[in-house]
């Protein structure tokens, strides 16, 4: 079928932008596996999306997020293109339903997480499927020691022999060269029959600046003067929900009207925020890094940090949201040595070490009952009765579901145990391995905050593009015009 068609009659555009054609043609005319490597907002769903259409067979799409699948699902049944999602929010009837469907030919897109692979009902179904393609989104969350990591992401390259191989396209807007590696191998790639493309962060209209800050006071006046001057909407990220809730204290005494999102607000809550922002009633979101995946806004203004993000990656991702619009935006940074203390600390909350591991399983493993009649701070206080501020436990309970060792939540007082501890829970040795990874993820933040050079370059120069060329829309070639790096 011809994909220029497809592109206008079902998604409603005239042309193909940037490399979209090419990397469409590998997939659908030519047979090649692909890896791109896209800014966010480059459009890389139709890179899957119109193949999809193309092909003869189904397409399966594996994706991180229960909502993002979500979202894209709504937007393509929105067009008349028959697309569903099996995920834990689903009944099982409707699974069985939909996965029937799909087997059937009569859904063209199937949209799942990587964890459905371990359902043995799943897989006695879909090797009945005629796949002609997989998709693999956000598959920066193959790498181990990457910000995004799901343990299930690396055993694709294992579904894939499961469902015959198909063609495969792996999509990311973050990948250095090290992870880049990783997906190619971890997806069990041929590098023969493999094309690779990687648009780095050619956004000319988002204009990047640090600033660097010694007080509250200062980063106020310096949100003040961005949201004077760019208008809205916007989004102001912050690493600590008690200074989220702070500024937002200090924005509303300057009748700066403005909502705020983090992971501790009920879901409901945070869908209605997400919504109104989206609808444009609300023009200024203070947010964690639980705003933003999958976030269809084209005219955000402006995306400023008022903490030091954890790595270059997750910075870039979210700075991506800004100005998908074409039109100017800015990407701001107010960065002071506390945001560098809070990271650190972050960080060590991050890297619970082996031991700690394996005393968490065993209260869960033995003591269950106790538990799941309690709440988390029961937990907390039988593995850090000297430090209530220790927020281990939150990131080992999440590595636990991650890597299917636990199932259900503390929270919802029915978590089971439904495994072993997996090798590198128990494995000293690679754990301080990935604190050291992501100490030095820091440090290239901060390096990206004290350079003297192009700020577009350094980032580039980070995901592995050669010869970057100056973007002359920073605050430093603003300063340095006229030099050549």
């Amino acid at each position: 079928m011809d994909i220029n068609k497809i592109l206008s009659e079902n998604f409603g555009f005239n042309k193909f932008l940037g490399p979209q054609e090419n990397i469409i043609n590998d997939v659908t005319i030519h047979g090649k596996n692909a890896l791109v490597i896209m800014p966010t907002g480059g459009g890389k769903s139709l890179c899957y999306q119109v193949p999809a259409l193309a092909l003869k067979g189904g397409t399966i799409v594996i994706s991180p997020l229960i909502a993002l699948m979500q979202d894209q699902v709504s937007a393509l049944r929105r067009k008349k293109i028959p697309a569903s999602f099996i995920n834990s929010t689903v009944s099982r009837r409707d699974r069985e339903n939909r996965l029937a469907d799909f087997v059937k030919g009569k859904l063209k897109l199937l949209y799942v997480t990587p964890e459905r692979f371990r359902k043995k009902v799943f897989v006695e179904q879909i090797i009945q499927a005629n796949i002609s393609l997989l998709a693999v989104d956000e598959a920066h969350c193959i790498a181990e020691w990457g910000h995004d990591f799901r343990p299930d992401y690396s055993r694709i390259g294992e579904f894939r022999e499961i469902i015959g191989n198909p063609v495969t396209i792996a999509l990311t807007a973050t990948a250095t060269p090290e992870v880049q590696k990783e997906i190619v191998e971890k997806l069990h790639l041929d590098k023969n029959n493999l094309a690779i493309y990687h648009e780095g962060i050619r956004r000319k209209n988002l204009r990047l600046e640090a600033v660097e800050v010694y007080d509250d006071d200062q980063k106020l006046q310096l949100m003040l003067n961005v949201i004077e001057e760019m208008g809205g909407p916007g989004i102001i990220y912050f690493s600590l929900i008690k200074t989220l809730e702070k500024f937002a204290e200090m924005l509303d005494r300057k009748k700066i009207r403005n909502v705020i999102y983090h992971g501790k607000l009920e879901n409901r809550r945070r869908k209605d925020i997400q919504r109104r922002f989206i609808d444009g009633n609300e023009p200024l979101i203070l947010a964690t890094n639980a705003f933003g995946m999958g976030i269809d806004k084209a005219d955000i203004r402006f995306v400023m940090h008022a903490e030091v993000p954890s790595s270059v990656e997750s910075y870039y991702q979210e700075i991506g949201r800004a100005g998908r619009d074409g039109k100017e935006a800015l990407c701001m940074m107010i960065y002071n040595q506390q945001d560098l203390h809070t990271q650190m600390e972050f960080i060590k909350w991050s890297n619970p070490g082996a031991n700690y591991y394996y005393r968490l399983f065993s209260i869960l493993k033995n003591d269950s009952d106790k538990v799941n009649s309690n709440d988390i701070e029961f937990l907390r206080e039988e593995l850090s009765y000297k430090d209530r501020s220790d927020f281990r436990l939150e990131t080992a309970l999440s590595m636990l579901d991650r890597y299917g060792v636990t199932s259900g939540s503390v929270e919802e007082n029915n978590i089971k145990v439904e495994a072993e501890l997996p090798l590198q829970l128990e494995d000293e040795a690679y754990l301080a391995g990935k604190l050291k990874s992501d100490n030095m993820k820091l440090l290239e933040m901060v390096n990206y905050i004290r350079t003297e050079k192009c700020r577009r370059s350094f980032i580039e120069n980070y995901f592995g593009i050669k010869n970057p060329v100056n973007c002359n829309n920073c605050d430093i070639c603003g300063i340095n015009e006229n030099e050549e790096y």
